[in-house]
């Protein structure tokens, strides 16, 4: 038996303040379980800005795309032009392994001579947050997403999970976007994604919008005719989807 319908006037709660909270899965759908421990849950429960912020800039001015996003993840971008889409996907990763004390999993690798950078190399005595707020500058300044996109391995699509990451390297430039929630029909078990990114100049993290579907938006399904993937500010193929080994 289909899910109903999804209604989308019913899948934001504008008062929520973590992606969980803010962003309700649509009836006849639910959000598998995941460990605490796990990357999925760390995205699932990211802190959000309030309901009415604008994504900002790197220079504190204000991203005039209300159709672009419908939340903004609450985490400092700095004050330099760096944090831009690749970068913040390697933030989240890096956040995520930061808050569970894995200091020695911090790696990523520079475009110049594909080699991995590893935090433990760079933190101080006590790995500090300020160690690993560096660090990351230090890796988006050298990194990129064709860096990124070397350092990934492919995922099959039909086994998407949260934490996969949309890339194409591109000449001159790429994008990334990465998967931020999974929800399955508790019927049929087909998939609906949330996706988010930064961009170029380095902006705030946010939740997508579906322009393709205002019924599902801000979820995507993972079932539909064609290969695109068709975002606000990218298309991609559903061979661009890759994941952190």
């Amino acid at each position: 038996m289909p899910e109903k319908k999804i209604k989308a006037k019913s899948l934001i709660h504008p008062k929520g303040m973590t992606v969980y909270k803010r962003i309700q899965s649509p009836e006849g759908y639910m959000r598998p379980k995941v460990l605490k421990s796990s990357f999925a849950y760390y995205l699932r429960h990211l802190p959000l800005k309030s309901h009415d912020f604008k994504v900002r800039y790197f220079d504190g001015y204000i991203k005039e795309k209300g159709a672009v996003y419908l939340a903004v993840v609450d985490m400092d971008i700095g004050k330099k032009d760096l944090q831009q889409c690749a970068d913040a996907v390697m933030r989240l990763r890096g956040e995520y392994l930061y808050g569970q004390k894995r200091y020695k999993r911090i790696h990523f690798n520079f475009l110049k001579d594909g080699r991995p950078r590893y935090y433990k190399n760079y933190a101080d005595k006590s790995y500090s947050y300020r160690s690993f707020r560096k660090y990351m500058d230090y890796v988006f300044m050298n990194a990129n997403t064709r860096s990124l996109h070397r350092e990934l391995k492919k995922v099959v699509w039909k086994d998407m999970k949260a934490g996969d990451v949309f890339i194409q390297k591109g000449k001159p430039y790429g994008h990334a976007i990465i998967v931020l929630d999974i929800a399955q029909g508790k019927v049929s078990g087909r998939k609906l994604f949330l996706l988010a990114q930064s961009n170029m100049p380095a902006q705030d993290i946010q939740i997508l919008v579906n322009p393709k579907d205002k019924e599902t938006s801000p979820w995507y399904q993972h079932t539909f005719e064609g290969s695109f993937v068709v975002t606000p500010e990218w298309i991609f193929k559903r061979g661009d989807l890759k994941r952190f080994k």
